[in-house]
């Protein structure tokens, strides 16, 4: 469901940059509370969870570093690079849809400095995620194991390893600064809304590497800061692992992931779940949702806030019918609405 971008939390915007090779883009918005329904999906053949006791940075790193992989992406203008991580014993690379957005040709590199050439098997713009494929052996194939972003605590620690500036097995540590940040997504006009804030060193080059907790397990896949000077200023932004899960299962097993669709504006000037417009030929449109039109439910679930709707209109699959609870003129009225796919 496109929103715009909603009322700053801070005296003035500043920018907000995507960290990998396709990157370089540079986007604005503000920050809000919202939540992510997680569907959760099992991984094969990844690493076994660590014990519950806390590691050290050097621990985790250890644990990690053979997953963790540096991507070089070729343009018809050039080449960049970014970060990945590996996903499971299949060959399949987890990273940012902006690392490999528009390449011509993709290479991984290993721990060991071994590098094989990989294709894109699906992204999505709407996560700013996407998963890569190399075929190497089991022996160069160490998957990291994901862990639950939903169980995070702000002050949590937190471990980020990646390339920034093509330095690869760059490790940084920091705290889990806050949760359920909303950012920009490269869908214009859509937001990732349960970003995890943390101020562990993020620069160009860390984009879709992992970000860690202190049992070394992927919490996060690392990729905007938030920066008046363009390096790190302690503010970056990484996609939560419970959003991971769900995409890249999707992309790995059909090459695209669907979002469901209402096809609203909602008004940034309104604390309420006001809508702003309706898009033309939308569910929302069909179901003759008005511009002024306030969303308190959807379904069971209350609603008060531009993510609330949001986090809600996400739980569902595209085809879905549900009811919404608006208020319109002063009267609580319930209207039926079948939801499409969000488009790219």
């Amino acid at each position: 469901m496109p929103r715009r971008p909603s009322t700053p939390l801070v005296a003035s915007l500043v920018a907000v940059a995507c960290l990998g090779a396709g990157g370089g883009a540079v986007a604005y918005s503000a920050l809000s509370d919202g939540n992510t329904v997680v569907r959760q999906v099992t991984v094969q053949n990844a690493e076994p969870t660590a014990s519950s006791s806390t590691m050290s940075v050097n621990s985790i790193y250890r644990r990690a570093y053979r997953g963790v992989v540096e991507i070089t992406v070729h343009t018809g203008s050039g080449s960049a690079e970014g970060s990945g991580f590996v996903y499971d014993s299949s060959g399949h690379i987890v990273t940012n849809d902006h690392v490999v957005n528009g390449a011509q040709s993709i290479s991984v590199k290993f721990w060991n400095g071994t590098t094989y050439d990989a294709q894109v098997v699906g992204s999505d713009s709407s996560t700013d995620l996407a998963v890569i494929k190399v075929d190497a052996p089991d022996s160069q194939l160490h998957p990291l194991s994901l862990g639950v972003s939903s169980d995070l605590q702000v002050g949590d620690s937190v471990v980020a390893i990646g390339s920034p500036f093509g330095l690869e097995e760059t490790v940084t540590s920091g705290i889990v600064s806050a949760l359920h940040r909303s950012i920009d997504s490269l869908n214009h006009g859509f937001r990732i809304i349960d970003s995890i804030q943390t101020d562990a060193a993020i620069n160009h080059g860390n984009s879709g590497g992992p970000l860690l907790d202190s049992n070394g397990q992927v919490v996060g896949v690392n990729a905007q800061i938030r920066s008046d000077s363009g390096g790190s200023d302690g503010i970056g932004f990484a996609i939560p692992s419970d959003t991971v899960r769900s995409i890249a299962n999707q992309l790995i097993s059909s090459g695209k992931a669907e979002h469901a669709y209402l096809g609203i504006g909602l008004d940034s000037n309104s604390s309420a779940a006001r809508v702003g417009d309706v898009r033309p030929g939308t569910p929302a449109a069909k179901a003759k949702l008005r511009a002024g039109d306030v969303i308190t439910a959807i379904g069971d679930t209350k609603v008060g806030t531009s993510d609330g709707v949001s986090q809600a209109i996400d739980s569902h699959q595209p085809g879905d019918t549900v009811t919404l609870t608006i208020r319109r003129a002063g009267k609580t009225l319930s209207v039926q609405v079948q939801l499409a796919s969000r488009p790219s």
